[in-house]
Parts: structure tokens; sequence; C-alpha cells
């Protein structure tokens, strides 16, 4: 992307420039298909496991289910935070995040072509700089698709179904000091006036817009400017994931 005559963030980037993002596909042995993320300085382990059968409420119906949990280890963070199993309660967050990760990869997905199947995703902050929950989106789509090509290998799903009907991936952008900036890390992130996540297909079709004025409310025009913030970075991060899977 081009560069910014703003003022530059702290870590250096232009204000319409992605964090550099790699992906580690593989990275378990056991799972049927895992995936380390990285956006900058943040990390997430994203892990899909294929399991025979579907939960009660959706047995008999000809069609599959997708569903995640998202999680932070302790140490993701400047300071340790206890882990919620130990504290005995899931916090409100931590539903709200994995809620979305799931209804974003169920958006890319034909339930009838992958049966009465369940794929679990598992997505672990391993360290956080900001953009946990996009990360963990775009990440996730690729543990997803490797494990219904491993299922598809293993003739636990039709070797001609198309499981997958699109990509999908997602990507924060925000207003900080009155300009539009895109992918926002952690010192974006807390100087934000608005704060907003966005998850799209490849196609470019929207699955999900999570927008919050933290500060001063924005107008159309500013919804507008971030929204192409948006739809460019899920764009070119659609790219990289392609690329990925084009690897091996």
């Amino acid at each position: 992307m081009s560069s910014s005559d703003t003022a530059s963030r702290t870590d250096g980037r232009a204000d319409d420039e992605l964090r550099p993002v790699d992906f580690q596909r593989g990275w378990l042995d056991q799972a049927e298909g895992s995936c380390l993320v990285s956006f900058g300085r943040t990390r997430v382990l994203c892990a899909a496991s294929f399991e025979a059968g579907v939960p009660r409420w959706r047995r008999d119906s000809g069609q599959g289910w997708v569903t995640a949990e998202y999680a932070m280890l302790p140490r993701s963070t400047s300071t340790r935070s206890s882990r919620e199993s130990v504290r005995g309660r899931i916090g409100g967050r931590t539903h709200e995040i994995s809620r979305l990760v799931g209804r974003s990869l169920r958006a890319v997905i034909d339930d009838a072509a992958l049966g009465e199947n369940t794929i679990q995703i598992d997505c672990d902050v391993l360290q956080a700089d900001g953009g946990t929950r996009t990360a963990a989106i775009t990440g996730a789509y690729l543990a997803l698709a490797d494990a219904v090509a491993w299922a598809k290998s293993e003739g636990l799903v039709s070797r001609g179904a198309e499981v997958l009907t699109d990509t999908v991936a997602a990507v924060s952008v925000g207003i900080v000091g009155g300009v539009p900036r895109l992918d926002l890390h952690y010192d974006d992130d807390v100087n934000a006036d608005t704060d907003m996540n966005v998850v799209m297909t490849g196609s470019g079709s929207y699955v999900e817009v999570q927008g919050t004025a933290e500060q001063e409310p924005f107008d159309r025009d500013l919804l507008n400017r971030l929204l192409d913030l948006a739809a460019a970075g899920c764009s070119e991060l659609t790219l990289l994931q392609r690329a990925a899977l084009d690897a091996q």
C-alpha cells in the first residue's frame, strides 16, 4: 500500500499499511488443520479439529457445524492474567470474540457439503499487540481450509464437495488523532477515537462490522474512509492467505 504523509506511527508504518503478516500452516502435528498467524507482534495459534457428528439440535439435518473458541494465554500481555478456567468464569469479551470467529467462518461454509460433521476451531493468543480477534479470524480460515482438505483426503467428506464457498479475513481500522488508520497495534488502539473491526469475504462482501466511537462521534465521511481502508486491507490479506495455501 502507498505511504502516508501524516505523522508516523510508533511502529513506523504508514496510516494505510498493514503490519507484517505471516502464516505458518501445519504448526501443530496432531490437529487436522493449524496455523500460527502473526500480525506484527500479535501472534495467534489457530487449530482446527474435525469430529464426526454434530450437536444434538442439528442431528438428522444433513448439515455440518463449525464453531470456535478464543482465549488469551496468561502472559500474552505485559502483565500476567489469571486463566479464566481457574477463575471459574469465562469473561464476556472471550464469549463475544469466540462467537465472532465462529460466525465469520460459518459465512464461508456450505453446511450441506460438510455433511453431519463438526469442525471446532481453537484460537489461542500467544502474544497480544492489538488486533487479536482479526488475526484469529484470518488465521482460523487457513486452519479450517486445511481441516477440510484433510477430511477429503480421508474420505470423510466427498472429494468433489465445495465445502468452502469463499475465503474470509478480518482487519481493524480506527481514527487516531483525527486520522483513519489501518490494522491498529496496541499504541494505536489505546489512543483511538474510533475503533472498528471489519470481517469480509474474499469476494468483497461484508460479514460483520463492529465500530465504536470511544471519544468523539464520527460522521458518514469518516465511516466511508474507514470502510475503504478495511476493504483494501482485507483484500491484501486475502491475497496473502491464497499465497499461503498455494505454497504446498
